[in-house]
């Protein structure tokens, strides 16, 4: 969500459009802060707030990037009261995977905090659905895919043996079971690789599962990339792995798509709304290695398949980019900011 922020502040101020850009991980200060759990919490949410009042006031909309649990409550719902008071019309744009059950604790909180926006936006069919099973109307606007970053040159590959995950080292995207299947995949193809690219709390315990396994020399954990050499990372790779058990609609999934690279993911949350199984990917159960291993090992050993899905990919992407998504953004913009002008 962090890269997307940036992205679509870039994308917007090419359009001749003043941005302003409220971080709410902005750097600790003093940096010992940062070792006093809770108390390092405050001295990252009262800047924020802070900022966001005194920047409120000098523009037109305020976009809100939103999350679920305790993100939404210190972060998105202020955003959208400071904005209500300022008179300022806000659009939220929500991308939580974990949305249904974050609502389901916590409807009537969010309804009431909703009403005083002006517009609902999600990048999917499935998160629409969840908001609406919510009676919370929803707007489509689906990621972005910069593809002047994200692309490849020679979609054609002899052979297809470095696997790269891009997901945060975090329980809810199961990287064990990546892990898992990879080695069932080694000791087939021992010439094969994996790159971990991504950052959390489960990096040891991860690291330790790979040794274990025999997997040391095999398995790259290159931490967080930026997204220029997250592009890199992708044409290098020949086949993307999504071991998501949570997911919404992951770009990981659409720049391994525009990267050229075959897609094995699993079958969870929005990831059905923007690949189709044996058309674009190959869609697996969640934790589940050996269908994941079969998978992967049917890219290894079917030219003809992981060409069909690189072409379909490179084509379904197309519906991700700037020209596509700009005019949907901007006709919620336009609905905002016109509906805010009838009530002053």
């Amino acid at each position: 969500m962090a890269n997307q922020t940036r992205q679509l502040a870039e994308l917007l101020r090419s359009e001749g459009l003043t941005v302003s850009l409220i971080q709410t991980n902005t750097d600790y200060r003093p940096k010992w802060v940062s070792r006093l759990p809770f108390i390092r919490s405050l001295f990252r949410l009262v800047p924020y707030l802070f900022a966001l009042w005194q920047q409120t006031g000098r523009f037109h909309i305020m976009h809100v990037m939103a999350n679920s649990g305790w993100s939404w409550h210190l972060f998105a719902a202020p955003a959208i009261w400071i904005a209500k008071l300022r008179n300022t019309p806000v659009i939220v744009n929500y991308r939580g995977g974990e949305a249904e059950s974050f609502l389901s604790r916590s409807t009537k909180l969010v309804r009431i905090t909703m009403r005083q926006s002006s517009a609902l936006v999600v990048p999917s069919g499935f998160l629409k659905a969840v908001f609406e099973h919510f009676d919370l109307p929803a707007t489509i606007v689906p990621n972005i895919v910069d593809l002047s970053r994200f692309n490849s040159a020679s979609p054609q590959r002899p052979t297809r043996r470095h696997l790269l995950v891009a997901r945060n080292l975090e329980p809810i995207y199961d990287n064990e079971t990546a892990i898992r299947a990879f080695s069932v995949v080694y000791k087939m193809h021992p010439d094969a690789t994996l790159t971990i690219a991504g950052s959390g709390p489960q990096a040891q315990s991860l690291l330790e599962l790979s040794e274990s396994l025999g997997l040391s020399r095999a398995v790259v954990f290159a931490g967080r990339l930026d997204r220029d050499a997250m592009a890199q990372a992708y044409r290098k790779a020949d086949i993307a792995l999504n071991p998501s058990l949570v997911d919404n609609m992951p770009n990981s999934v659409l720049e391994a798509l525009a990267s050229g690279i075959p897609v094995v993911s699993t079958n969870v949350g929005g990831v059905r709304f923007i690949v189709n199984n044996e058309l674009t990917a190959l869609l697996v159960p969640p934790k589940s290695p050996e269908e994941m291993a079969k998978a992967i090992l049917r890219l290894m050993d079917d030219s003809a398949l992981s060409e069909k899905l690189v072409i379909n990919g490179l084509a379904e992407v197309q519906k991700y980019t700037w020209l596509r998504v700009w005019p949907l953004l901007a006709g919620v913009y336009g609905k905002a900011s016109h509906a805010t002008r009838l009530q002053t």
